[in-house]
């Protein structure tokens, strides 16, 4: 027998927050199961660092620091930022880019629902612009790998740079999918040539494609929680697909089949987690069309024709500038007021 009253009552920011850290817990799992536990410890360090840097923030403004952490948003800061550097990075690589995101990209604007850009997004472009070399160092899945690292040798690389005796960087890491098939295109090999290469899998990336697989099982998640709506990832991923699927027919050997595009890099981690983000993206529904349209061109020009392997976070960000706009011009019309008479 049901009883009234039948309105539930909405989820508060700290419980929206942490949903969608519930939600990214698949893909880290399989992070965990195909590259090691050295993801771990840099969501860790991020997660210490956003928090560290957000009560300073907010000790500096003269805000209640116990209520803005309690929010989970700079722990989701710092998750997503992690999950877009490489595993081995060394700690203070993790540690600036969190707070950069963190001081600048968000307590400088005021804070939660005050920002413009994207936070985590702004850490990883002032991370892969200044720190390149560091940025590139992406440990290879589990089997592909000429030496394993154990967990404890994981840590002391991390936090020293130090490698057991005998091994060179090059032995537990390599280029992303994403990289290396751009390096190889540029050496006139063929699409079917470079994805006979042990990097791939069925596919994208070996490991990798099975990591967005977990970050789609989330995506989904939030989207039967409502906690996001379909517009974003449906047009991100359907754009993205119509323009791979294009220049894929025109010629397959120079171009990829669009589930490359879906299942390599931060694309999915980008339709459903990224792009999604309630304060930097549009307010109306055929605004978020139009923005998440725009990031998925972005992401594939910057992909096939730029100077990074991956452009989710750089799409992200130059939509992020747009939004303004694209709501101005996509608001609805207040109901009952007549348009101007010439």
């Amino acid at each position: 027998m049901l009883f009234s009253p039948f309105i539930s009552k909405p989820d508060n920011v700290a419980q929206i927050m942490l949903k969608v850290l519930l939600a990214l817990l698949p893909g880290i799992a399989l992070y965990v199961w195909y590259f090691g536990p050295a993801i771990l410890v840099s969501i860790l360090l991020a997660s210490l660092t956003a928090l560290g840097t957000e009560a300073l923030m907010l000790r500096l403004r003269n805000r209640p620091i116990a209520l803005f952490l309690k929010d989970n948003s700079a722990l989701l800061t710092a998750w997503l930022l992690a999950l877009s550097i490489p595993p081995l990075a060394p700690w203070w690589l993790v540690v600036v880019g969190t707070a950069f995101a963190i001081a600048i990209a968000k307590q400088l604007y005021g804070g939660l629902g005050n920002n413009m850009f994207n936070p985590a997004m702004v850490g990883y472009a002032v991370l892969i612009i200044s720190f390149p070399m560091q940025m590139t160092h992406w440990v290879a899945p589990q089997g592909l790998v000429l030496a394993e690292l154990s967990f404890a040798e994981q840590l002391q690389y991390i936090f020293f740079s130090v490698l057991p005796n005998g091994l060179t960087l090059d032995a537990i890491t390599m280029a992303t999918p994403l990289d290396t098939l751009k390096t190889h295109l540029h050496l006139e090999e063929s699409v079917q040539q470079i994805l006979n290469m042990p990097i791939y899998g069925q596919i994208a990336g070996h490991g990798s494609e099975m990591v967005a697989w977990g970050f789609l099982f989330g995506g989904l998640y939030l989207l039967a929680s409502r906690i996001i709506s379909w517009h974003i990832p449906f047009a991100y991923l359907g754009t993205l697909f119509v323009i791979a699927w294009g220049f894929h027919l025109v010629d397959p050997s120079h171009y990829v089949a669009p589930l490359f595009h879906w299942f390599s890099g931060a694309a999915i981690l980008g339709a459903f987690f990224i792009l999604t983000d309630p304060v930097s993206s549009p307010t109306t529904n055929k605004g978020r069309l139009i923005y998440a349209a725009g990031a998925a061109l972005l992401t594939y020009l910057i992909r096939t024709f730029g100077g990074f392997p991956d452009g989710v976070a750089f799409a992200t960000l130059l939509m992020n500038i747009s939004v303004p706009l694209i709501v101005l011009y996509t608001q609805p019309k207040v109901f009952g007021k007549k348009d101007k008479q010439p």
